[in-house]
């Protein structure tokens, strides 16, 4: 039997990751978006209509595929009492928000989407499903001195509420609540199921 095809409409180094501990090896499109978030817009919706907007973009692209072809989208947020906090803008943004975490509950956000080619009349057509999965994560209080430490690292900078948890600042973390890939950027254990429904075959199962 054929491996379907899966294509990660992301450059992220750490959604690829997760596909590969699925012994997945995705093809990347880059989709290029516009991530502002909308006036009023919650951080829920955010992350939805990013990832549904991406996925709209890497399928432009990718145009006719063959069947059985997955295509997978995504975008994280942190949640601070319901502010969508993304990665911060530099190093005294970093120090601001990890003190912001520090000691309390956050929710983290990862809006996915994920489309199948599937016969159609016309040629194949895609099938998508777009949804969000949600972890609450509690920091135990962080000194100035760990927050700093932490920020000179860089870490910080290129991660959405400026810490990522597959690292040392997983150090920070009292408790999780949910599935730590959601934190990390993509739910990939919710993602045989949903590619079934939709028609299609997940590789490995």
């Amino acid at each position: 039997m054929t491996t379907p095809s899966v294509i990660l409409g992301s450059g992220s180094p750490r959604r690829r990751e997760l596909l590969a501990s699925q012994l997945i090896e995705p093809s990347v499109v880059s989709p290029d978006v516009d991530e502002t978030p909308r006036h009023g817009e919650t951080p829920v919706e955010y992350v939805r209509r990013l990832a549904a907007t991406k996925l709209d973009a890497v399928l432009g692209r990718v145009g006719q595929a063959a069947v059985g072809t997955i295509v997978i989208t995504a975008d994280t947020t942190v949640d601070v009492d319901g502010c969508v906090v993304g990665k911060p803008d530099g190093p005294d943004d970093a120090r601001a928000i990890l003190s912001r975490l520090a000691g309390r509950t956050h929710l983290v956000h990862t809006g996915f989407a994920v489309a199948v080619a599937v016969p159609g009349c016309r040629g194949t057509e895609w099938e998508g499903h777009v949804d969000v999965d949600t972890a609450a994560v509690t920091f135990r209080p962080l000194g100035p001195d760990e927050i700093e430490t932490y920020v000179a690292s860089g870490e910080p900078l290129d991660k959405a509420g400026g810490y990522g948890i597959q690292g040392p600042a997983r150090d920070f973390v009292e408790k999780l609540e949910g599935r730590i890939s959601t934190v990390v950027g993509l739910p990939v254990e919710r993602l045989g199921d949903i590619v079934a429904g939709l028609g299609g075959r997940w590789p490995g199962l």
